[in-house]
């Protein structure tokens, strides 16, 4: 291997440049989001890190662990020193982590605000690539008795069918019930038709003493709550 090889090399480096050696005596907190994808990867290239290449994967993804969560096997091996064992790699610790984020919020069952509601789903639909529209169903507690996905829809509408929703909750003798829905263009603001559905299922709520507590508009980053903004 040339000198300019090895120079490259993380085992060349200062051990606290290391990122191995960096979370064994400093911490996983010390390290940065290409330090942790490094060590998953072990290695970079010839002439790269596995350092420089991270920073170069995560560059591509605007620096947000989210959205190269959406990277395919097939994408990240487009890299040069991504393989398919790498990739594989990349892609299970990524899914391993989303799937975590779901487990922890199993246990948030009682809704006492919309950031609850927003944890609760943000993990479920805030990445999709289309627009889905799902309705939690809860008991006198505010509690999460049930959650059902109303329809899946394109990128920048979907169906809602207001029978089949109430259908459900009457079933699961819910008293009270939210609405939630994606935004795939990541745009914080109601639409016509939003607002329109909203109206329509609070209104049949109301004749079957199921109360609409709110409806929330999520994208990856953030939420709009129907009931904080007082347009509920």
């Amino acid at each position: 291997m040339s000198n300019e090889g090895k120079h490259f090399s993380i085992k060349n480096w200062s051990e606290d440049d290391q990122p191995r050696e960096k979370l064994l005596y400093k911490g996983k907190n010390a390290l940065s989001d290409a330090e942790l994808v490094a060590i998953l990867i072990g290695s970079g290239s010839r002439n790269e890190s596995a350092v420089e290449l991270c920073k170069r994967i995560l560059q591509q993804n605007n620096n947000q662990l989210h959205q190269l969560q959406k990277q395919s096997i097939q994408q990240l091996m487009q890299f040069k020193g991504i393989g398919e064992a790498k990739a594989i790699t990349i892609v299970a610790a990524l899914e391993l982590a989303k799937r975590l984020q779901l487990s922890e919020t199993k246990e948030l069952t009682k809704i006492t605000s919309s950031e609850d509601v927003f944890k609760l789903m943000q993990p479920i639909i805030g990445d999709l690539p289309h627009e889905e529209f799902w309705v939690l169903l809860l008991n006198n507690s505010n509690k999460v008795i049930y959650k059902l996905q109303l329809s899946k829809g394109g990128l920048t509408q979907t169906v809602v069918d207001v029978r089949m929703l109430f259908k459900t909750a009457l079933e699961h003798l819910a008293t009270a019930l939210i609405l939630v829905h994606n935004h795939p263009s990541g745009q914080l603001v109601a639409s016509g038709a939003d607002k329109d559905i909203t109206q329509k299922i609070k209104l049949a709520g109301n004749s079957l003493d199921i109360k609409l507590l709110d409806h929330l508009i999520i994208t990856q980053t953030g939420y709009f709550s129907f009931a904080d903004d007082d347009i509920l």
